[in-house]
């Protein structure tokens, strides 16, 4: 692989991830205020003018990057529902997913789950309103109304089933648990089924 000159510049597309990325990794080390434009551009190693070409600001990078990753999240849970049929599997599909997302992409993971995003994206919904959540608490809804599930109101269901998922990925990123997440499926799906059968 040659390596770029100093006045050579990514493909356009490229320096798009590229400051997405670079984005992503600042925004979950240093915090979104802490991080400047001209953080992520000395990181990406672009101009600032190839950042503002696609961003118009800060604010603008950090919702296509919650849109970006919204979107991916969206995308995984339809393909989840597509390929199984029964609650049970598409909610065991579903905290797996989490769980592999969290080992495999905890940036991506942390900014979706822990960032305060009403401080600096105050538009957007909150990721609990967010349309991944909201097809999770439309299977578990369906699966409430099919019986497979205990009657209950389907939001305390959602959160019964994928709350303590959520809370031992917050504990992954914070260092409070030794390991990898997808060690542990087993033991937290069989805890999270029991809620809410």
């Amino acid at each position: 692989m040659r390596q770029r000159q100093l006045t050579e510049e990514p493909q356009n597309q490229d320096i798009r991830a590229l400051t997405l990325d670079t984005a992503l990794r600042l925004f979950t080390e240093k915090g979104f205020f802490n991080t400047s434009m001209q953080d992520i551009r000395k990181d990406a190693d672009v101009s600032i003018g190839s950042i503002y070409h696609y961003f118009k600001s800060k604010e603008s990078l950090a919702q296509a990057l919650y849109h970006d990753l919204v979107g991916r999240f969206e995308k995984a849970v339809e393909e989840i529902m597509l390929r199984h049929g029964s609650t049970h599997d598409r909610a065991r599909a579903v905290t797996l997913f989490l769980l592999e997302m969290a080992e495999n992409s905890p940036q991506g993971i942390q900014f979706l789950f822990c960032a305060k995003h009403r401080e600096f994206l105050p538009c957007e919904k909150p990721i609990c309103a967010s349309r991944p959540f909201e097809l999770i608490r439309d299977i578990v809804a369906t699966g409430i109304e099919r019986g497979e599930l205990c009657e209950l109101n389907p939001v305390v269901a959602t959160a019964s089933l994928f709350g303590g998922v959520i809370r031992l990925i917050h504990l992954k990123l914070d260092g409070a648990l030794e390991g990898s997440l997808p060690d542990y499926f087993d033991q937290i799906w069989q805890c999270a089924w029991a809620s809410v059968t």
